[in-house]
């Protein structure tokens, strides 16, 4: 799997179609469909063992991309073959229709055997035992953006500052190219906001104040929200957001959609197993408030 931009599009997905047939997923991170078919498109790309290049491109970041395509709603997905496209579907397919497409279009597969199964040993999954494995990751592998944003959320929900910090110190160039770290600035930010209010209970006082005096006064809201987040209160974080939202999508460069979306990744929980066919099911509050803010974005 691949993510495309406008500077690798011409390799990535018009040269590499000329060889193999390029399925491009249009998604973006507020999208509970995306959501739901980005993990089912991955697995089929392993599955089908090279038959396809899977690419995904954020349509929020990369609009020129989806305005060449006609894109109007996601997701949708584009088979390019040739350097041409020859098919697409809209919407979170099920696993099965997902390969009814492909087959249409793919070359047959080869005969394999089927791969033998791995039996797992239990994994002692205490905080401690976990945060040493993702710090040995990290070290073993600095590149390993993955293991780096696990670590660093871990130890933040651990109220470890110090610690996340200097860890996530040298993937401070990368924030802007990498959205798990973009949300994770976000955390810092939130907390450092937040620690000036040691009073919790005044402070909230004095926002609620504000608030009802002016519901449009938004750098007061976003205050709120953000000493919401640096107490780890998600859900309210993302209410004060939303009234944002409500009011100016716009308002301050969408910082608080950006925001609200690195909310998002942070409390989004890994994806469980699941048997062949199923999909694996979203979180509640992180379906519920991607649904919330795809709504408020959308209209």
């Amino acid at each position: 799997m691949i993510d495309a931009t406008t500077a690798n599009f011409e390799d990535e997905v018009i040269a590499a179609s000329m060889t193999i047939p390029v399925l491009i997923d249009f998604w973006a991170p507020w999208c509970g469909p995306c959501k739901s078919l980005g993990p089912i498109l991955e697995k089929v790309e392993i599955a089908y063992g090279g038959r396809f290049k899977l690419v995904k491109i954020d349509s929020d970041q990369e609009q020129q991309l989806g305005a060449a395509f006609g894109i109007r709603s996601i997701p949708t997905c584009i088979l390019m073959v040739n350097g041409q496209p020859v098919d697409g579907f809209q919407g979170a397919l099920p696993e099965g229709k997902v390969k009814e497409f492909l087959d249409k279009h793919l070359p047959p597969a080869e005969e394999l055997p089927p791969p033998e199964e791995e039996v797992a040993e239990p994994e002692d999954s205490s905080p401690a035992t976990v945060l040493e494995k993702l710090k040995a990751a990290v070290a073993n592998d600095p590149t390993n953006d993955h293991a780096l944003f696990d670590y660093v959320r871990l130890l933040l929900q651990h109220g470890q500052v110090a610690h996340a910090q200097a860890a996530f110190a040298p993937a401070l160039p990368k924030v802007a190219l990498v959205r798990k770290f973009e949300a994770l600035q976000h955390w810092f930010t939130a907390i450092e906001s937040g620690a000036v209010y040691a009073d919790g209970e005044r402070a909230k006082a004095e926002f609620d104040a504000k608030l009802l005096a002016n519901k449009r006064d938004f750098e007061t809201r976003f205050a709120l929200a953000q000493w919401h987040m640096s107490q780890q209160q998600w859900v309210a974080a993302m209410d004060e957001l939303l009234e944002i939202l409500m009011r100016d999508k716009s308002w301050n460069e969408e910082l608080a959609r950006k925001t609200f979306v690195s909310i998002l990744e942070i409390i989004e929980p890994p994806k469980i197993k699941v048997a062949d066919g199923q999909i694996p099911p979203d979180d509640p509050v992180v379906a519920t408030y991607r649904r919330r803010l795809s709504s408020v974005v959308l209209s």
